[in-house]
């Protein structure tokens, strides 16, 4: 099956069960805790004398998964690396701390007598993702002036990888 569509898990206005504890396992809701997508946070160069720093901001709350979080990313460095290389300080600004749980439901005859079907629809973690506020900035990248267009081509790529909807946003280093 692949992956099910974001319209079908819960929305961010909700509280978050996501407590997840080495020391005290006993006291976690979380028993196993998903594999994390997105594992690199800071990409480039980290040298002083950038004068633009670019911002992605979310236009709404929406909640992204960090697959797409990482896709992102990826399109994001790929352009960069390719347009300035080694003229670029690119930083993810986000963490997938919420666990999506999914329960799982069988499909095709006889599936009634194997399951319990919503009545006890808790799910099991099967992804991570972050909750984004409106106005919250999710990736940031430090250039010169002259290479602002090619961070605002590198954050076009990165909008067509994530749901909601996404501003960009320039400042002074």
């Amino acid at each position: 099956m692949g992956l099910r569509p974001a319209k079908t898990f819960r929305d961010g206005n909700r509280v978050a069960w996501a407590r997840f504890s080495r020391r005290r396992p006993r006291k976690s809701f979380v028993k196993s805790m998903p594999h994390n997508a997105l594992n690199i946070y800071v990409m480039g160069e980290p040298k002083a004398g950038y004068e633009v720093v670019s911002e992605l901001v979310a236009s709404c709350a929406v909640q992204v998964r960090d697959n797409a979080l990482e896709s992102a990313r990826q399109a994001v460095n790929k352009h960069l690396e390719k347009a300035l290389p080694g003229n670029y300080h690119f930083k993810v600004l986000v963490f997938p701390h919420n666990v999506i749980r999914e329960n799982k439901m069988i499909a095709g005859a006889g599936a009634d007598r194997l399951q319990s079907g919503m009545a006890h629809p808790y799910g099991r973690p099967t992804e991570r993702g972050a909750r984004v506020k409106e106005g919250q900035k999710i990736f940031s990248v430090a250039t010169q002036a002259k290479d602002v267009e090619q961070a605002k081509e590198a954050f076009r790529r990165a909008k067509s990888k994530l749901s909601g909807q996404w501003r960009v946003e320039f400042r002074e280093a």
